[in-house]
């Protein structure tokens, strides 16, 4: 050890006498590194860091404090004053959490620590999970609003923060640190960015360097070959090269390949320069056919080695520095430092190198940048300068680099640049904005003639540059993400320098991708478009925030509107293609325009010029710049025409393609149509183009207006004819022409109610912000009640992923709470409903006419008018007041006219309904603007807004046409129009009032003429809507006598139908009538020679078989029916799943343990067919499914090989069909029936004489010839005799084939019908079943009987019948013997060798296959014994055997409850008396109870499920009705039960003898008490685990959780499973294992360890339930996890905070207890196809 311990003490001191300390620590490590690390092929951790720590850390910690490390160290960290920023980096998969109330951004985010110790616990928070990388931003107050600290971080009043770390410290301490750190950071930055790969820097080269480093290839070198991660390769690609170069096993390739993915590099071959080369070259060779190939190095041994203890120091660092703030401070000054000669400093020559080094290298430093340098305040700023300096280089080197942007140093951007002050600093020092602007715009090089981007032809190459230069948007979004409160003439230029660096790349995209309209054939070739869509998508914030930060200071706003201004008019110099000058005229005004033909030209929807400056032309209104400097903005300069010309082109082109102008340019057109209004994009898309029509709107006569509007939409010629409204020239159109310009014309309307009617934008109308946000809430809710989840979908969200609903929400809509299934939904408020404008902007069509159908339908509930009128609208603001004037034009009245005039005739195939609804619409947004009008102008002489009157008067002299009210008057009883009568009604209503109005004015009021008139419309009205709803009562009444009379007309075509159906109905009734228990002793039993026979004779059971649709008689020699059903391996009762499996070949099934650690469980979905109709369809179903394999490699919901198939009706997934059987017929016991005694004695003269007879048939070693004479059988038995089998062929058929599937599924072996375990797992499969429904029905608290479905119900008494019927088609022989063992368990038999001690048997399967086997041995009887005494016989003696069990295991040690009064003395006696007798046998492992209440009350609660289970199956078997106080829930059942079962209700009075219990003590498992207390009764129902409240805690539970196999590392999708609650490294190649011969997933592993095959899993990151069923079977399942608005989050999309919802949790409890998980899958994959392809196997 001393050699060790040495460097220790001595090397410190040597170090602090050295002239020249680097060369002596670079001495030191040039000896001892390449000795500790990298010694062999697999590199050992472990060792490797405990002599690391020893001979190279301690000596550096002990020079650096001048004493023992422990006590230095320990004494640092107590003078440190803890830092108040929190600076916990976050592991991958970690929760995090950001107050949507208090931060500053959404990047700012808490630990979960911290937030359960801050205030914003109490807030609205988002709740997501951690990529990993980032850190907890507790204590920066420039993160938060408010809050800013956790309690723990919380800063001291008293502690001046202020002064500086270094004063705690010794000058000498900070010298020797100062020596140290600069030393340790060169050694590891050069070693890191060393980049040749068999010579190392200078000064580290071994001491024994003259044979080391000689020719390369002598004895003592070795070499590593080392793979490099890319992501260019997949992982099969990596491990199939791998295989083939270094020979190696399929699983070290996985695991070579998940290392070199997780750690950025790995060695794969380690030896002399030869052998590692030519595994290079092979790897090369294999992996450059399509791609760059895979970076391989052959490196020395040593620089691997001085490599890895590179990053050991790094890590040191991080380490150290943690114990003082004066450390960190000192390791910042080193790594900031500026080299001799001004060069860079070893932080930047760090960040320089980052796209050469590995990924490990890069994760380490870029923690300890994250811990030292961000961490502190100071250096965090000199930091980002140093970054914002390099940031140019540093963009470049990640685009060119593969790696993701976790892995690169720019994804350190988002901690410097989101902070409010540093961001400000960066611009106004650095130039910040305009950098990233111009490195972006200096990445996208590909332009056209024009200079515009082109993304036309686009290679793969330059697709995946574009994503990567897509992070520059995401800095510039942080940069601008605050915005200032106070502007310094600094930052205002700066500010304005960037914006103009930003005009230049929007000008770049002003007009590019044009699209010209296809004409005569299709597009041959789709264009790209989506490239130039994310950019605008990205953008879009961008935009945004650009013109709040412009809105902020009224200079910039100025500045920035003269500058954008200037683009524009430069973008729209000089004409293009396809403008020539023309003149229109119409109504009397004409214009100077340009012609533009939109269908021939080249349009683009690509306009961020324009929309930018409407943006801000609407902001100079908002902030008032408009009216208080106008003389410093260039208004009276602009051009209306030039501003509005390309926006409007943009609005024709949407026009276009509704009207289906554009067909031919196939779906590129068509998706970007959908993007321009979609919510991700229309804020500064579509929206802007409707201000810019505003805004020129509003500077123009508004007949120039629409004349050059028209003339855009190519319908200028029909308006502006002379006779247009007597039709235009009709006879030359075609169809198609025809009706696209219908509905040219009906865009054009709606268009102009937009431009007059959108007046919500805080800047044109006069109204707040929150009233926008509001409207748009109004009209998505008056499509239907939405999901929160839906509404935030349908609104814009801002910069923060806020959309702000919350605070408007309650006012417009109240919330409902979802039940089990769905979710939460608003509905709107009623008195909200008036809002509604029908030509809400942004529905797109499909939304307008389901929103129109849902308001008639309210409005008709209410009983009002129809009419869906125009909501009253506010006020303009003063710089768009001249827009109404739009509505009171001559080109408009005139349209309108034409329009109307058409409607009149209806046979003219050129106007539609929905043009006529817009200009009735139009008329009506005139008059209430008139209204308003007139209310807010209080003297008569300002009205400049006369509409009444202009609609009044009739046409010009020479055409003559009748006004547009006098038409509307005669349109009212048009037949045709009988759709708009009301809103025409309305018009004329409010016309008339307002006429009304204008005579009284000038009049004096004579008594209430106007009211009078509305009276009469009032009384018109009236009638009309009685009138309709007399023909609505009639035409109902009309219906529902048409309705009987058929109903009755089938009743008499199918009559013996109902008569049949009727009169079982009496059958039954009568039935339950006649054997009403009138006294106990007619009471209803179902066991034993007093049970209930079918009354008049057996009934007969007809069904219909569900394929042909035949009626058949369930008959025993008839032809078989069966019902389709799955038989399925099971978990869910068991009480061991640590059991290990058995092996299928040699398992002996015979007996169940009472922990029923698996069982076999048969279900059915009740659908009923004949078994030759079955057959035929699954040959069908066989032959298809060999024909589709053929065609399609994919998997079917079922698996066909392993007879699945799906029920014809219901679809369900089945796997095999159960045979109907008949009830059998028992003749009624005549004579003495034995006692049990008697019974007991003939029973075993018959084994006896079986054993001989057996004995005889094989006289093999297996019975031994004892030479014993046979005893002579008891009379009437012939043990030779074969009975006659009573079924048919096609029963016996379907018998065999139901008894193999079950015996085939239950132990997973291969079908044999001839195997003696068929019957066995056919009974354990009737038993298992049988509980499974009990217990269900206990936790369910339902009844007995009388609650099961009748599927169940019918799947029951199959299984029971099946089960008494099954001997017929096994060997006798084999029968009779397993009964024979069967019986042993209970009375010893001598020929039985190792019989079961009772505590090992559960008692109710022990019962069902005594029960169903006894047949076996009855069938050779002939002395009259009826099988009904042999029933009842093997019932009591079951029911003791149980008894004695539960005394044995279940009586509490702790008598806890109180007894009660009164009550059962006798049971008392009798139960403490066996007790006793029990204990005497046994001895001391029994404990002592005196109290005979709590050990009868312990008896009666175990054996409780037995008694239940019992008499489902009697019942089952026999078809004995339930007595009525079963059917009723929570009736005392004891009685009932005991009665309905023939035992006595004080069960201890079936101990005839304690002889067999004493011969059960004397078992010799009894004797040493190890089974004693194995299960105890009765037994709980297994639950699923318990969940926490809060999600988070799981996400927390999880990200701690690491991978079992691959060493520490952190799983990328943890999952729960629910059964146990084991965690699993889900859907990774580390966690895979063998199951069968295939490779399968963790969880698929663990589903066959812990369910049988089926598991249910929660995927924690995901927020998903995960079913999987067998290894082909999967589905994904809603979570039971809700956050407020009563949605699940699937995939943590929407990061609200989720919270248990225990009833949907219930619900997927209640699925695995029934069994119907494999059904839900097999359901959730038929209803969607995409799940079938997933390998669930890998999951």
């Amino acid at each position: 050890m001393t050699s060790f311990s040495s460097p220790l003490s001595f090397l410190p001191q040597k170090w602090l006498q050295a002239t020249d300390l680097p060369k002596e620590v670079y001495q030191h490590l040039a000896g001892y590194v390449p000795k500790i690390y990298c010694l062999g092929p697999n590199l050992n951790p472990t060792s490797e860091d405990l002599l690391a720590q020893l001979l190279l850390q301690a000596p550096l910690e002990w020079y650096l404090c001048g004493e023992d490390p422990l006590v230095g160290l320990a004494k640092l960290e107590k003078n440190n004053q803890p830092s108040q920023l929190c600076g916990h980096v976050f592991k991958v998969g970690e929760p995090t959490y950001s107050c949507r109330e208090c931060a500053a951004d959404p990047t700012c985010v808490l630990c979960m620590q911290c937030f359960l110790g801050s205030v914003h616990k109490e807030h609205r928070y988002r709740m997501t999970t951690s990529g990993g990388g980032g850190f907890c931003d507790c204590g920066d107050t420039e993160a938060w609003k408010k809050g800013p600290y956790c309690q723990k971080h919380e800063p001291n009043i008293c502690d001046s923060s202020q002064e500086d770390p270094l004063a705690n410290l010794s000058a000498d301490m900070i010298a020797r640190t100062y020596n140290i750190f600069s030393i340790m950071l060169k050694y590891a930055v050069d070693m890191l960015t060393w980049d040749k790969e068999d010579e190392l820097p200078h000064g580290l080269e071994p001491p024994y360097s003259s044979y080391f480093f000689s020719g390369g290839g002598e004895r003592g070198d070795t070499y590593y070959c080392m793979l490099f991660n890319d992501e260019v390769h997949t992982y099969e690609q990596v491990i199939y090269t791998l295989q083939k170069a270094v020979n190696c096993t399929q699983k070290e390739a996985v695991s070579f390949a998940t290392t070199v993915d997780r750690d950025g590099r790995k060695s794969v071959r380690y030896g002399d320069f030869q052998f590692c080369e030519q595994a290079k070259s092979v790897i090369v060779r294999n992996t450059s056919r399509q791609s760059k190939p895979l970076r391989v190095q052959v490196m020395h041994s040593s620089v691997v080695a001085h490599q890895c203890f590179a990053l050991k120091a790094l890590t040191w660092f991080s380490h150290v520095i943690r114990y003082s703030d004066a450390l960190r401070r000192i390791l910042c000054q080193v790594g900031l430092q500026r080299g001799p000669e001004g060069d860079n400093s070893l932080v930047d020559t760090l960040m320089l190198c980052d796209s050469k080094m590995w990924k490990g290298a890069r994760n380490v430093y870029h923690q300890l940048y994250m811990s030292s340098l961000l961490m502190d305040l100071k250096y965090k700023k000199l930091f980002a300068i140093q970054f914002a300096k390099h940031y140019e280089r540093l963009q470049s080197d990640y685009v060119k680099d593969d790696h993701d942007r976790e892995f690169s140093v720019t994804d350190l951007s988002v901690q410097m640049f989101t902070v409010p002050s540093l961001a400000r600093m960066l611009i106004t020092e650095e130039n910040l904005m305009t950098t990233i602007i111009r490195t972006f715009v200096d990445h996208l090089r590909h332009r056209d003639l024009q200079g515009r981007f082109q993304f036309e032809r686009y290679t793969a190459q330059q697709a995946f540059k574009f994503r990567r230069v897509q992070s520059l948007i995401g800095d510039l979004k942080y940069v601008l993400i605050s915005r200032p409160t106070e502007w310094t003439n600094r930052l205002r230029e700066k500010f304005l320098e960037g914006l103009e660096a930003f005009l230049e790349l929007l000008k770049c995209m002003q007009g590019m991708d044009p699209v010209v309209r296809q004409v005569g054939q299709h597009i041959e070739m789709e264009p790209e478009w989506e490239a130039a869509f994310t950019l605008q998508m990205k953008l879009t914030h961008i935009i945004s925030m650009i013109q709040e930060w412009c809105a902020s200071d009224d200079r910039v706003l100025i500045e920035a509107y003269k500058k954008c201004l200037t683009v524009l008019t430069h973008c729209h110099s000089g004409f293009a293609d396809g403008e020539q000058p023309i003149t229109l005229s119409m109504c009397g005004h004409s214009v100077d325009t340009i012609r533009y033909c939109i269908s021939q030209e080249k349009v683009s929807i690509h306009l961020p010029v324009s929309r930018l400056l409407a943006g801000l032309h609407v902001l100079l209104s908002k902030t008032e710049v408009a009216y208080r400097f106008p003389e410093q903005l260039p208004l009276s300069e602009l051009s209306p025409p030039m501003l509005i010309e390309h926006p409007l082109r943009c609005l024709v082109l949407c026009a276009q393609v509704h009207a289906g102008m554009w067909r031919r340019n196939g779906f590129s057109l068509v998706n970007q149509i959908y993007y321009y209004h979609n919510v991700k994009c229309r804020v500064e898309m579509f929206d802007k183009d409707l201000m810019m029509l505003q805004v020129g709107a509003s500077m123009m006569d508004p007949n120039h207006f629409l004349m050059i509007m028209l003339s855009r939409f190519e319908l200028f010629h029909i308006f502006s004819s002379a006779d247009c409204r007597k039709r235009y020239n009709r006879e030359s159109a075609n169809k198609d022409v025809v009706q696209q310009n219908s509905t040219l014309i009906e865009e054009v309307l709606h268009l102009i109610m937009m431009v007059v009617g959108e007046r919500f934008v805080a800047g044109i109308g006069q109204v707040e912000s929150c009233e926008e946000l509001k409207r748009e809430i109004i009209h998505q809710l008056c499509i239907r009640p939405m999901a929160h989840s839906e509404l935030v979908k349908a609104l814009p969200e801002n910069e923060n992923k806020e959309t702000g609903m919350e605070k408007v929400i309650d006012s417009v809509a109240s919330f409902k709470k979802p039940g089990v299934t769905g979710r939460g939904l608003y509905e709107l408020r009623p008195e909200c409903a008036k809002h509604f404008n029908l030509y809400f902007h942004h529905y797109s069509r499909a939304d307008q006419s389901k929103a129109e159908e849902a308001q008639r339908k309210l409005k008709r509930q209410n009983g009002e008018d129809s009419a869906l009128l125009p909501p009253s609208l506010p006020q303009l603001c003063p710089l768009f007041a001249s827009l109404v004037n739009i509505l009171q034009c001559d080109v408009l009245l005139g349209m309108l006219g034409a329009v109307l005039q058409w409607a009149m005739e209806p046979s003219g195939g050129h106007w539609s309904e929905s043009m006529l609804q817009r200009v009735l619409h139009l008329i009506g947004m005139a008059l209430l603007e008139e209204q308003q009008q007139l209310e807010s102008t209080l003297d008569d002489n300002e009205v400049t807004f006369s509409f009444t009157l202009k609609i009044s008067r009739p046409g010009e002299a020479p055409s003559t046409s009748p006004s547009i009210l006098a038409v509307l008057e005669t349109l009212q009883n048009a037949p045709h129009l009988e759709v708009h009568k009301d809103m025409i009604r309305w018009i004329l209503k409010v016309m008339s009032i307002k006429t009304m109005r204008e005579r009284t004015a000038a009049a004096p009021p004579p008594e209430r003429a106007g009211g009078w008139q509305e009276e009469m419309v009032r009384d018109k009205d009236k009638a009309e809507r009685k009138r309709k709803a007399e023909m609505a009562r009639l035409r109902r009444e009309k219906i529902m006598a048409q309705m009987s009379e058929m109903q009755k007309h089938f009743i008499n075509e199918n009559k013996e139908l109902f008569q049949q159906s009727l009169e079982e109905l009496d059958a039954s009734t009568s039935a339950s009538l006649e054997h009403s228990p009138s006294s106990w002793d007619s009471v209803l039993v179902c066991v034993g020679p007093r049970r209930w026979r079918g009354g008049r004779g057996e009934r007969r059971q007809v069904v219909t078989c569900i394929l042909c649709q035949e009626e058949q008689e369930i008959r025993a020699d008839g032809r078989a029916m069966v019902l389709a059903a799955f038989v399925q391996r099971s978990t869910v009762m068991s009480k061991n799943r640590k059991r290990p499996p058995h092996d299928p070949e040699s398992y002996d099934p015979i007996f169940m343990h009472p922990d029923l650690s698996f069982g076999t469980h048969t279900g059915s979905c009740g659908h009923i067919m004949h078994s030759h109709c079955w057959q035929r369809y699954f040959e069908a179903v066989q032959a298809k499914e060999q024909r589709r394999q053929q065609r399609l490699r994919v998997h079917t919901s079922y698996d066909v090989e392993n007879g699945e198939f799906l029920c014809p009706l219901c679809e369900c997934l089945s796997n095999t069909v159960i045979p109907l059987l008949p009830l059998t017929k028992t003749s009624c016991s005549n004579g003495e029936q034995p006692g049990l005694v008697q019974w007991l004695n003939t029973t075993s003269q018959q084994i006896k004489a079986l054993h001989s007879a057996h004995r005889k048939a094989k006289p093999t070693s297996e019975y031994p010839d004892h030479g014993v004479e046979a005893p002579p059988p008891p009379e009437g038995f012939r043990p030779d005799h074969t009975p006659i089998n009573p079924y048919s062929s096609s029963i016996k058929e379907m018998l065999t084939t139901f008894g193999t599937a079950t015996y085939k599924v239950g132990l997973k072996v291969h079908p044999n019908e001839q195997d003696p375990r068929v019957p066995i797992m056919c009974w354990t499969s009737c038993a298992y079943t049988i509980q499974s429904v009990e217990r269900l029905l206990v936790d369910e608290q339902k009844p007995l009987f009388g609650s099961l479905p009748c599927r169940q119900d019918d799947c029951l008494s199959s299984l029971a019948r099946f089960g008494s019927a099954c001997w017929t088609v096994s060997s006798l022989a084999t029968v009779q013997s397993h009964f024979i063992r069967l019986l042993a368990a209970l009375l010893p038999d001598p020929q039985v060798e190792n019989s079961r001690c009772i505590l090992d048997v559960d008692m109710f399967h022990l019962l069902v296959s005594l029960v169903l086997s006894y047949p076996a041995v009855h069938c050779q009887d002939s002395s009259g014994l009826s099988t009904d005494i042999a029933e009842l016989h093997l019932l009591h003696l079951v029911t003791v055997a149980h008894l004695v069990q539960i005394l044995l295991t279940s009586i509490p040690v702790e008598l806890t409850m109180e007894q009660e009064s009164g009550g059962v003395e006798h049971e008392e006696e009798s139960v403490c008396l066996l007790y006793n007798t029990l204990r005497s046998h046994i001895g001391s492992c029994v404990y002592e109870v005196s109290s005979g209440w709590h050990l009868w009350r312990a008896v009666k609660a175990g054996i409780l499920p037995f008694l239940r289970g019992a008499a489902l199956f009697f019942h089952h078997l026999h078809g004995v009705p339930t007595p009525p106080e079963l059917n009723a829930p929570g009736a005392s059942e004891w009685e009932v039960l005991c009665a309905y079962l023939s035992l006595p209700s004080n069960l201890l009075q079936l101990f005839y003898s304690y002889q067999e219990v004493l011969e059960w003590c004397s078992h010799p498992s009894m004797r040493h008490g190890s089974c004693l207390h194995l299960s105890s009764f009765p037994r709980e129902s297994n639950k699923l685990i318990e969940l926490p409240e809060d999600y988070s805690a799981l996400i927390n539970q999880a990200s701690s959780f690491t991978c079992p196999k691959s060493g520490g590392d952190k799983s990328r999708a943890p999952t729960l499973c629910l059964v146990c609650g084991a965690l699993l490294c889900s859907q990774s190649y580390c966690c895979q294992t063998e199951l069968e011969g295939e490779d399968v997933g963790a969880c698929t592993a663990h589903t066959f360890a812990c369910g049988a095959g089926v598991g249910i899993f929660l995927r924690v990151r995901e927020s998903q339930v995960l079913f999987l069923a067998g290894k082909t079977k999967g589905c994904f399942y809603a979570p039971p996890y809700l956050d407020d608005y009563g949605e699940t989050d699937q995939g943590l999309r929407r990061g609200n905070p989720l919270h248990l919802c225990r009833e949907r949790y219930r619900k997927i409890q209640k699925l695995w207890r029934q069994h119907s998980i494999t059904e839900e899958i097999g359901h959730a994959q038929e209803a969607n196809q995409t799940l079938v392809g997933i390998d669930w196997q890998h999951l």
